[in-house]
C-alpha cells in the first residue's frame, strides 16, 4: 500500500520592541489545521540579535506544534484499539 501526501506549514514572526519575538507556525494537512505558537526574550545585559531570537521562537513553536501532532496521532491510535482490541501493540507506531 503506497501512500504519499503533502503538507503545508506556513511561519509567522514577530519582532516586539521590548526584544520578545513571537513565532506562529501553521501545519495545513488539507483536511487539518494545526498550530502552534512560541516566544524568545532578550536578555536586557544580552546584546540584541534578532536571528537567535527567530531561532528559538520558531524551534519553540514547531515543538509545541509537534507535541500536539503526536497527541493527535496517540488518539488515533487509542481510537483504533477502541475499535479492535490488540491493534495498539500490532499497529507499529510507538508513540
Amino acid at each position: 500500500m503506497s501512500h504519499t501526501g503533502q503538507w503545508k506549514v506556513r511561519l509567522h514572526l514577530f519582532e516586539e520592541d521590548d526584544g520578545t519575538t513571537k513565532a506562529h507556525v501553521v501545519l495545513d494537512t488539507g483536511t487539518t489545521e494545526l498550530s502552534g505558537n512560541g516566544t524568545a526574550h532578550c536578555h536586557p545585559a544580552d546584546t540584541n540579535v534578532p536571528e537567535i531570537g527567530d531561532e528559538l521562537a520558531t524551534g519553540r513553536a514547531m515543538n509545541d506544534l509537534a507535541r500536539q501532532l503526536l497527541n493527535t496521532a496517540d488518539r488515533d491510535i487509542q481510537g483504533m484499539a477502541g475499535t479492535r482490541p490488540g491493534v495498539r501493540e500490532a499497529s507499529g507506531w510507538p508513540v
